[in-house]
């Protein structure tokens, strides 16, 4: 159940980065609402990744939440906000990929 509540909290990262981007790009009220999103989702993120780690190792934990974040946040990157697509960032996305699924598989 604690991986389940790790891969939302990776999740939320994804979306208070993505929050941070559309913030990035508005202006007057609506920069402000995309910055209260950032703190409603940056918060949900923080407290499932304190849940998951009440019994998941701080190390394999944070290294798959980050790993989440990352690819998430570099893939949303590529697809909303214009990001560039190469081989090499989707090769590198891939090997993250890979990392965090075998951080998963050697963690108890």
């Amino acid at each position: 159940m604690n991986w389940i509540i790790l891969i939302i909290a990776g999740l939320f990262e994804v979306a208070f980065a993505s929050c941070l981007g559309k913030a990035k790009e508005t202006s007057g009220s609506e920069m402000y609402y995309w910055y209260a999103g950032f703190l409603v989702t940056m918060t949900i993120s923080m407290v499932l990744l304190i849940k998951a780690t009440q019994t998941l190792p701080i190390g394999t934990a944070y290294a798959v939440w980050t790993g989440i974040g990352a690819v998430g946040t570099a893939l949303m990157g590529m697809i909303f906000f214009k990001d560039p697509i190469s081989f090499w960032r989707v090769f590198f996305i891939s090997t993250l990929i890979g990392s965090v699924v075998g951080l998963k598989s050697v963690s108890h």
